[in-house]
């Protein structure tokens, strides 16, 4: 039964990984009729949406201190990460953030180790998440080996990953409190949005909803709204249920993988050889961190 556990996890897990790591080709067509809060706000409502209507049991009987992990799991994994990685995408180079947002999973490892009495780390996580990094960069770069620094959006970028570590840790604690979790996630969807609301005040955003008559973006939209929200919360947060905090956030190392071999795919986009050993090196890191990671 432990095994048949693992099994969907991992599995859960490596789907979550292939469809966020897509998400970057639907993003940059939306953002030519959108901008990244506008995107972020509709893709969450409508995933709140979803969610509610294939599930539309309340959650009853939560306390007080329960409604705060939900409350710091949307305020972290829904409302800053997306709010912090976008921002951070202004003031710095694409490929930079990609790389700083990869080592989340090295901060979910520390802070797991730290709070999660039942995850414990060998040095076999390090050495796959060093492999694993060096890959990354491989991968970003694709060969250009072209990197500027900029303070300001490389800190907003590593502010991003220490807040999706956060989530991480806030999710294993929700998913120990033995509610559902398609509620548990729509709960976490519902604080992510209220807590969106003053950044609309602030930052550019119109409903404009004549913009989902065009085919290209109501497509986009559905896609991020369906799948990378609504069925991906839902699949990562049974995948940490299952796996805990810091094997699940290993795989977050794929997703600029999956996102090299879909530009190539989708947008034939060409790939160096680099780029390809970069890929390589990653899946090695992904391995080594993996099988090493011990639960209780």
């Amino acid at each position: 039964m432990k095994t048949n556990k693992g099994m969907t996890g991992h599995l859960l897990a490596a789907i979550t990984t292939f469809i966020w790591g897509t998400t970057f080709i639907s993003t940059k067509v939306l953002l030519v009729s959108f901008t990244p809060i506008e995107i972020l706000f509709f893709r969450f409502v409508m995933g709140l949406i979803i969610l509610t209507a294939v599930f539309p049991h309340r959650l009853k009987g939560t306390t007080w201190k329960q409604e705060i992990l939900f409350a710091g799991a949307g305020l972290c994994g829904v409302t800053l990460y997306f709010l912090l990685e976008n921002i951070a995408l202004t003031y710095t180079l694409a490929s930079n953030v990609g790389v700083i947002i990869s080592v989340a999973p090295f901060f979910t490892a520390l802070f797991s180790h730290w709070f999660l009495e039942n995850e414990k780390l060998k040095s076999n996580f390090f050495i796959g998440f060093v492999i694993a990094m060096i890959g990354i960069i491989l991968i970003n770069f694709n060969g250009s080996m072209v990197l500027k620094l900029n303070p300001m959006g490389d800190l907003l970028a590593i502010l991003a990953a220490f807040v999706w570590a956060i989530y991480a840790i806030l999710t294993k604690k929700v998913s120990q409190l033995g509610y559902n979790t398609i509620q548990t996630t729509r709960r976490i969807f519902l604080y992510g949005v209220i807590f969106m609301l003053p950044a609309l005040s602030v930052l550019p955003f119109k409903w404009g909803f004549e913009r989902f008559l065009q085919p290209v973006n109501l497509f986009n939209i559905l896609f991020l709204g369906l799948g990378a929200s609504a069925l991906c919360f839902v699949t990562w947060n049974t995948a940490v249920k299952l796996l805990g905090a810091v094997k699940t956030s290993i795989y977050i190392y794929l997703v600029p993988a999956v996102t090299v071999i879909t530009s190539i795919l989708i947008l034939n986009e060409t790939i160096t050889w680099i780029a390809a050993c970069g890929t390589f090196l990653t899946l090695v890191g992904l391995f080594i961190s993996e099988r090493k990671v011990k639960g209780k």
